[in-house]
């Protein structure tokens, strides 16, 4: 039997198709109406992507987040770029918190020539203890006059 998720079709992107992260290179933003068919229109800025036919609604916070992971708020420098799209299971939508989706920049490798940290030599114990001299004249009684 199916799952009623994957009942209901949609031309977006939607929580069940990203999982924990799905790298996406960004190749167009555009207005698109996202109303359903019987619906009057509903016009919302979208993003296409090179590796999946669905496009990605953009919110305002989903919007900034690109603007960051771009480096730019001009959507035109967007093209090319890539981006994270992950399921932030925080989200809110009608004052519930219901998940949804977020966008962030790929992490990075470390810069070439950049070495790991090196675990650190165990400390030495340190030596024992000198023994406790209870009258320093015994330790110079000698026989020499002087």
């Amino acid at each position: 039997m199916p799952k009623t998720s994957e009942m209901r079709t949609s031309k977006y992107l939607q929580q069940s198709e990203v999982g924990n992260g799905t790298l996406l290179t960004i190749t167009g933003c555009k207005q698109q109406n996202v109303a359903n068919d019987d619906a009057p229109a509903e016009m919302k800025w979208c993003l296409t992507f090179a590796e999946v036919t669905k496009a990605l609604v953009l919110n305002a916070i989903n919007t900034k987040l690109c603007e960051k992971a771009c480096g730019s708020d001009d959507t035109d420098d967007w093209v090319g770029k890539q981006i994270v799209v992950f399921v932030d299971p925080n989200v809110s939508y009608g004052g519930r918190i219901t998940g949804g989706l977020r966008v962030r920049a790929p992490r990075r490798p470390a810069a070439k020539g950049l070495k790991v940290r090196e675990a650190l030599p165990p400390i030495a114990a340190p030596p024992p203890p000198e023994p406790a001299v209870e009258d320093a004249g015994e330790l110079y009684e000698d026989d020499i006059p002087f």
